[in-house]
């Protein structure tokens, strides 16, 4: 009967998993609250572990990429304390506060875009990552189907957006007027990530317009936490690394016979 019901209550870590905590439970001789809770904290456990894996699946994040597995070492000038703190106190998310990591190419903006992305879904908010050019790609097909607005609605169910490499987006009005039309959209109301190789001197090459560049410009940076990274390409310099330790030294070379 206990079956039953937990089958039509739709609860199936306590369906699959009661009958061996029974067993635990009388071995030890737990109360009937423990044993309840014991089965309430599994059904909670499993939830949260098969929302979390929905959560990270939907968000369509690059692999690997965490503050854990980045390597800090080669921004030698960089504080990562703000960096720490988004990613543990998503009070800036419930603002609607944004963040702008700006770079060269190769200095891990994507790496750390992504690992802040990952942190506070495990914190149970819901983000979504998107390189720029994609995301332009999909609100210019919302747009050509009159389905704008509903997209960008759709888009607020995300806590957090992630625009990487904004700088790729290119210069043509199609495009910038549905990527300014998405900040415009989301300012004091969700947050966005944006990636960026270039300045804001610079963004007169992304945008259409002057105005709506200031525009756009004062839409991300009145509410974020804007951070610069300092350094050389780090793909180049593990390559530099490689390499080195792939060229032969004196020691390795074969010299000529002098007989």
């Amino acid at each position: 009967m206990l079956s039953i019901h937990l089958k039509t209550l739709r609860l199936s870590h306590m369906l699959s998993q009661w009958e061996t905590l029974e067993h635990q439970a009388t071995q030890e001789h737990w109360s009937y609250a423990q044993f309840l809770l014991a089965l309430c904290e599994l059904e909670v456990d499993k939830r949260w572990q098969s929302r979390l894996k929905r959560s990270l699946t939907e968000a369509q994040l690059p692999s690997a990429k965490t503050l854990s597995t980045f390597d800090f070492s080669h921004l030698p000038q960089f504080n990562p304390a703000p960096i720490m703190q988004l990613a543990t106190d998503t009070t800036w998310l419930k603002s609607a506060h944004n963040c702008l990591l700006f770079g060269p190419s190769g200095v891990g903006k994507t790496h750390l875009a992504a690992a802040i992305a990952k942190a506070i879904i495990e914190l149970g908010h819901r983000a979504k990552f998107y390189s720029a050019t994609t995301l332009v790609q999909h609100l210019q097909q919302a747009k050509l189907q009159l389905l704008l607005p509903a997209t960008l609605k759709k888009l607020d169910r995300y806590d957090l957006l992630v625009i990487d490499d904004l700088g790729y987006v290119k210069k043509s009005e199609a495009e910038t007027s549905v990527l300014f039309e998405l900040i415009a959209h989301r300012y004091e109301r969700k947050s966005v990530l944006v990636t960026a190789n270039q300045p804001f001197s610079q963004w007169d090459h992304i945008f259409a317009d002057d105005m709506m560049t200031v525009a756009a410009v004062d839409r991300l940076v009145h509410h974020a936490l804007i951070v610069e990274l300092k350094a050389d390409s780090y793909r180049k310099r593990s390559a530099a690394i490689r390499l080195t330790a792939s060229s032969p030294t004196l020691d390795d070379e074969v010299l000529p016979d002098s007989s």
